[in-house]
């Protein structure tokens, strides 16, 4: 589990495409002080598996099902993204609990940069509109943050200075593509109230 507080902003430094999957090498010193294979690290969001580490590299394998459901594919060598490693038992939560399992995508819409801070607009897969609400919690490239205003096809979210400078979404423009992962509280909620008590027994 994670919490969508990112750690650091990393970089790829190698795409190896294998045909139905790729592998992925990635540089983050923070994520990989103590890493071991097996370990998981986030990754805009999307949770994956250390394969191999070596100094302040990691490699990782992502299948096709998770390149066709995230922004992975369109990721390449020198491009930046979002790291963090699992919350630990005990440890402060400090955005809301993120699985590292995407959704779906959407698009950066708009920007609207104030003194301190921007205002960023979402495109919202139609499948998804119904679990974001005004002063919710979405994860967006694997940063948790709250929603100022939901509409039907797109949400928006408000930025501060230090996700500006620590994250993708300071980088970002109109047109690139952002992992998004709902509220998992919101999708059990529908399950329950579209089954029913006692539905399965």
């Amino acid at each position: 589990m994670f919490t969508g507080i990112v750690e650091e902003l990393g970089e790829v430094t190698a795409v190896e495409h294998l045909g139905d999957a790729s592998r992925f090498r990635l540089r983050g010193p923070v994520v990989t002080d103590g890493a071991k294979h097996g370990d998981s690290i986030a990754v805009n969001g999307v949770c994956l598996t250390v394969v191999d580490h070596e100094g302040d590299e990691f490699t990782a394998d992502v299948m096709a099902e998770t390149l066709h459901r995230s922004s992975l594919g369109a990721l390449a060598a020198g491009s930046r993204v979002n790291l963090e490693r699992p919350t630990a038992v005990g440890a402060r939560l400090g955005g809301h609990i993120v699985q590292g399992h995407v959704d779906g995508t959407g698009e950066i819409l708009a920007r609207e940069p104030s003194e301190h801070w921007e205002i960023v607009t979402v495109s919202l897969p139609a499948d998804l509109a119904r679990y974001v609400v005004e002063k919710g919690s979405i994860t967006v490239d694997g940063i948790s943050l709250t929603v100022v205003e939901a509409g039907a096809d797109r949400f928006t979210v408000s930025l501060i200075p230090t996700t500006l400078a620590l994250t993708t979404l300071g980088r970002k423009q109109p047109g690139d593509p952002v992992n998004l992962e709902v509220d998992i509280v919101a999708k059990y909620v529908e399950r329950l109230l579209a089954t029913g008590p006692g539905a399965g027994r």
